[in-house]
Order: C-alpha cells, then structure tokens, then sequence
C-alpha cells in the first residue's frame, strides 16, 4: 500500500491517500473506485473516528481511499472549505490513471459536518464526485448556529448535475435533528436525483462505523449496534450505483 499526505493550497488544509497495491492476481482492481472521506466535527476539528476508520472500512472493500482534513475555525467561512473539497476532487481525477483508479467511480462521504461539505461539493462544486454519501449530514442554513461559522443551505442547491445519494442518520440525534436529512432527501427527489435513506430508531450522533472500532465506551456499542448496518448498506448501493 501507498500512503502519502499533500498539502492542499489552503494553510493546514491535506490529503491522505491510501493506495492499495495493484496485483495481477486481481487485474479487475486494476482501475479501483475511490472514496473521499470528509470527517465532522462542527468545522471546528475533523474527527479523527470519521477518518482513518471510514478510509479502512473501505479499503477492505476494494477502495482506494482519500481522507481530507479541510479548513477550519476562523478559516471555515464559505467557500474556503468547499475549495478544499474542489481541489481535492481535482487532484484524484487528475492522478486517476497514475493511481489506478477509475475516474467515472469516486465516491465523496461525509459525517455531520463534514455531512454539509460532502453535500456540498455535490451540489455547489465544480469538481464533483460520482456517488454522495451523508451520514448525520448538516444541511439546513439555520444548523450553522451550533457550527464555527455560518453555512449555505444545501436543500435549495441541488441541481440536474447533484450526484445520487445515499443518507444515514438517527432519529434520536438531538445535534443535527433528522429534518436536515429529510429536507435534503425531499428535494432531491424533486429533481428526481436517485437516492437511498435510512433513518434508525436509535443511535446518538457521531456514531461513524458504530463498532467496537470507533468506541472505547461499550455502552456506547451497545446502544448504537443497529446503526453500524449502514456500511454494507451502503457498499450494495454503490455496487448498483457504479
């Protein structure tokens, strides 16, 4: 495996790719998918349990994978951290070939926050990815009050370009309430966007692959178990998808 981080052009802003080494027993892998993974943490940090896990979880699915640690706190102003995702994306596309990737079949998903970038670079971007994946994604302009700056409201940016999504979140999240989910699902329908919803019954924010990876706390585990369906949920969405 490769493993290499490149600093972006804005300040503290980086890439860490994880390339799986090509082998010719597997010449199929020989132009990979690819997951940019976007962590949350209210544009105030990227949360280290929506990054390195996420980009394991998919490479264990054949994925070459692309963490981005994005502008923050008194850089988060729009666009800046959308710039970050742009340029991102460029440069994945840009190195496809190099890579060994397949420039038809990148993936974006992001957590909370990371959630409303994730969106949108999907929405808004001039780069964006083929397939959207939101998990507990803050969407609503208003959701920027709890956030390190004020957002744009994602669920009047989708357009005939917005990528298929897939959405996650809990009912019980009393952080990012599941009407920023809801409100983005319903507009995307409206512009016939394809997409897949899942909303568990239980489950507190932030619960990221919700195992025994991401937890040092077992009641946490315990409680969140039903969400961590969502990850092979959303692997046979992407193998219909791509």
């Amino acid at each position: 495996m490769q493993n290499f981080v490149l600093n972006l052009s804005n300040e503290g802003v980086t890439l860490t790719a994880y390339l799986p080494d090509y082998s010719p027993e597997m010449p199929y892998l020989d132009k990979r998918k690819a997951i940019l993974v976007i962590p949350g943490g209210a544009y105030k940090f990227c949360s280290d349990r929506e990054a390195e896990p996420i980009a394991f979880a998919f490479m264990g699915k054949g994925y070459a994978a692309f963490i981005l640690r994005y502008s923050l706190n008194e850089n988060s102003a729009f666009p800046r951290p959308l710039d970050d995702a742009v340029e991102a994306m460029r440069i994945i596309r840009e190195h496809a070939q190099e890579w060994k990737i397949d420039p038809e079949r990148i993936a974006a998903i992001g957590f909370s926050a990371g959630g409303h970038l994730c969106a949108a670079l999907s929405t808004m971007g001039e780069e964006r990815p083929n397939a959207q994946i939101l998990g507990y994604p803050c969407i609503l302009e208003k959701i920027g009050a709890i956030l390190a700056a004020p957002i744009p409201g994602l669920d009047t940016e989708v357009d005939e370009k917005t990528p298929p999504a897939f959405i996650f979140a809990s009912a019980e999240d009393n952080c990012v309430p599941i009407v920023n989910s809801l409100k983005y699902a319903e507009t995307l329908d409206e512009h016939k966007i394809p997409f897949e919803m899942h909303i568990f019954s239980k489950g507190w924010h932030g619960f990221s692959l919700a195992d025994s990876t991401v937890y040092g706390n077992k009641d946490e585990v315990e409680y969140n178990e039903d969400c961590a369906a969502w990850f092979d949920m959303c692997i046979k969405w992407l193998n219909i998808i791509f």
